[in-house]
């Protein structure tokens, strides 16, 4: 979409109706005057090991006050499978995706046509098609896919009288109505009936398709700037509501440029997270414009996944998986399901969904194919209530279902066979403490709930299969990237990211991304109010 809106960016755009988040977000504000606001700075890809280099280095002096000053955790869990949209959507909602359904970036409705795509890469929308992904990503994720069931935090505090924003936020689903819609010249390029209505938060900025600053203040929203899907789009934006005094309580800001500097020069990297940490400091100095601190704010900063670095190329780290499934019919990507089709690929980096879509085809023989290749980690499938766990070239496997006499520390209960060296379980005794046996984690952190979470998110019959550290899974048109970085995955390395607490002494029950959203809320209803 943004390589054809480029070509028509010397045309002038046709003016548009105006949102009306402002004139809102003031009335609301009037009549709360006092309350301590949650800015939520959500940093695609941000990971300690960046951070702690950085200020080593001296290159991080935002960061570096932030840890000085505020409560630092470098190992909050992210949710599974480790991709952007599913992440968002476990943090808005404070589920796994077997509440919110919203399995993956990409991913296979059961008895559908198609694989479903929100666009991981360009070739991988060309083959799935524009107007399809656009359609996905735009309309269907918070429309149709994000369950409707499932109050996100926005529905939460709307209901609760507190006002709130999302800056470029992919999953946004509200209670206030929106346009999403694009200036005439680059409507006409777009394959989808614009404008169209949403709902999000009281205020909602998603780049140009959703702006209500247009004509207010100058942002960086044109076709060259990824039509304002950036780090300096969305800071801008929070610099405008704080200098004029009209954040909502809740305001998400995501920052996505980080993400993009890691997939290319992997973990090594050093100018993305300098330049993050610009943006931080810009947000800081905003406050200061004002003659303010941060005393009336709360400002938390968080990665929604990690990443591992990706081989060489001539390391070979890429697994072809159609390749390694010749032997029976896989789905092309982008093609349409018929009846010879037997397995469907749902691919997400390090991760992806392997569908039977014919039941003499077993999911435990599909299993027995994939783990001839080393490169695979976990391979897990659902069959009667029990979570089967095997690992590529090894003889041995495990199974485990919710409810036991295995106590986690996130006071989850499990009942637990076999080989437990699989997902580097451990138990310990506690009977002095609950009379019962406790279960703690290694290199993969939560994996029983997180895995649970991903194999129950949507029906059909399919498995989950995660590559090692070093090696991504890959069909036609899937993005790869060697020697730099992937994530998707389970372990420790796609799995954990920093979190920053600033301005309160209180933090989550637990130190998950699915722990944030009652964490927010009880902020903004217990400090949210002196």
């Amino acid at each position: 979409m943004v390589l054809c809106l480029l070509l028509s960016g010397c045309r002038r755009p046709t003016p548009i109706p105006k949102e009306q988040d402002l004139l809102h977000i003031q009335s609301i504000n009037d009549t709360s005057v006092g309350k301590k606001k949650v800015i939520f700075v959500l940093v695609d890809s941000l990971m300690d090991a960046a951070i702690q280099r950085g200020i080593k280095h001296k290159e991080l002096p935002t960061f570096q006050y932030l840890l000085q000053h505020g409560q630092y955790y470098p190992d909050m869990i992210s949710s599974f499978p480790t991709m952007s949209i599913s992440i968002d959507s476990t943090l808005l909602t404070g589920r796994y995706p077997d509440a919110h359904h919203v399995p993956g970036l990409t991913w296979y409705p059961h008895h559908g046509k198609r694989v479903i795509g929100y666009g991981s890469g360009p070739l991988e929308i060309l083959r799935r098609g524009t107007k399809p992904v656009l359609t996905h990503a735009l309309k269907d994720l918070n429309g149709k896919h994000l369950n409707p069931h499932l109050p996100t935090i926005y529905e939460d505090l709307k209901r609760l009288g507190f006002t709130s924003g999302s800056v470029n936020g992919l999953v946004y689903r509200g209670m206030t109505k929106h346009l999403i819609n694009l200036p005439q010249p680059l409507r006409e390029l777009v394959p989808l009936a614009l404008p169209f209505q949403v709902k999000g938060p009281d205020f909602l900025a998603f780049g140009a398709l959703s702006n209500p600053l247009d004509e207010v203040t100058d942002l960086p929203d044109g076709p060259v700037d990824r039509l304002g899907f950036n780090d300096r789009y969305a800071v801008g934006v929070a610099k405008y509501l704080i200098r004029t005094g009209e954040l909502p309580d809740f305001l998400l800001i995501y920052l996505p440029d980080l993400d993009g500097k890691v997939h290319k020069h992997g973990l090594a990297d050093r100018e993305g997270i300098q330049e993050t940490d610009r943006r931080l400091k810009e947000l800081l100095e905003a406050y200061e414009a004002r003659a303010r601190t941060l005393h009336d704010t709360i400002l938390i900063v968080a990665g929604d996944s990690g990443m591992s670095q990706v081989l060489p190329k001539d390391q070979q780290p890429v697994i072809d998986l159609p390749k390694l499934l010749q032997r029976y019919h896989v789905l092309p990507t982008g093609e349409t399901i018929d009846n010879s089709t037997e397995i469907a690929l749902a691919v997400n980096d390090t991760m992806a969904y392997v569908y039977s879509l014919k039941p003499e085809v077993s999911l435990k023989e599909i299993a027995e194919a994939l783990r001839s290749d080393p490169r695979l980690d976990i391979i897990s499938w659902l069959d009667e209530g029990w979570i089967h766990c095997i690992k590529a070239r090894d003889s041995a496997s495990m199974k485990f279902k919710p409810g036991g006499d295995l106590k986690d520390p996130y006071k989850q209960s499990w009942t637990v066979h076999g080989a437990e060296k699989i997902l580097d379980l451990r138990r310990e005794s506690h009977a002095e403490k609950t009379g019962g046996l406790r279960i703690t984690y290694g290199k993969y952190p939560d994996p029983l709930r997180r895995l649970q979470g991903a194999l129950q998110s949507h029906e059909g019959r399919y498995l989950i299969v995660t590559a090692k550290p070093g090696y991504e899974l890959a069909e036609a048109g899937s993005p790869t990237h060697p020697g730099g970085g992937a994530h998707g995955g389970l372990d420790a390395s796609t799995s954990l990211v920093p979190l920053i607490i600033y301005g309160t002494d209180k933090k989550p029950d637990f130190l998950r991304i699915v722990d944030l959203k009652p964490y927010f809320i009880e902020l903004l209803q217990t400090e949210g109010r002196k």
